[in-house]
């Protein structure tokens, strides 16, 4: 039961897992943004043109601070996800040790600053003998 519940760990925290979580999540939020848009402002725009209504200063204010709600609601959901990201980020790196930096592959000719294998004993660029370091 343990090996499976790691699995799962593994999956459900696997970087294309939650990036597609994340991604439902916030496409969510931000249908609700377009529901205002259209629900607030577009609908009641097409009204007014059409003829079918009539709108005083306080039904457009009405309309622009629903629409506002939208927006500010979907930068808090923004905003806790990035916190809960972040903080599962750190959650798993805790306790992985770091990686050491790789060993150097190359070095620098002192003669043409060129680069070449640090096993070379001689530039392939300018021929001269390397002495060892």
């Amino acid at each position: 039961m343990k090996k499976f519940f790691k699995e799962f760990k593994e999956f459900a925290l696997r970087g294309n897992v939650m990036d597609m979580a994340i991604g439902i999540i916030i496409g969510g939020a931000f249908s609700g943004i377009v529901t205002s848009l259209t629900d607030n402002f577009i609908n009641p725009l097409i009204n007014v043109i059409m003829g079918s209504a009539t709108y005083t200063a306080a039904d457009v204010k009405g309309f622009a601070a629903a629409f506002g709600t939208a927006v500010v609601n979907f930068i808090i959901m923004a905003f806790v996800l990035f916190c809960l990201i972040k903080g599962l980020n750190t959650m798993m790196s805790i306790g992985k040790k770091k990686e050491e930096p790789a060993a150097p592959t190359t070095k620098v000719c002192p003669f043409c600053k060129m680069e070449v294998p640090i096993e070379a004993t001689r530039c392939g660029h300018c021929t001269s003998e390397l002495k060892e370091d």
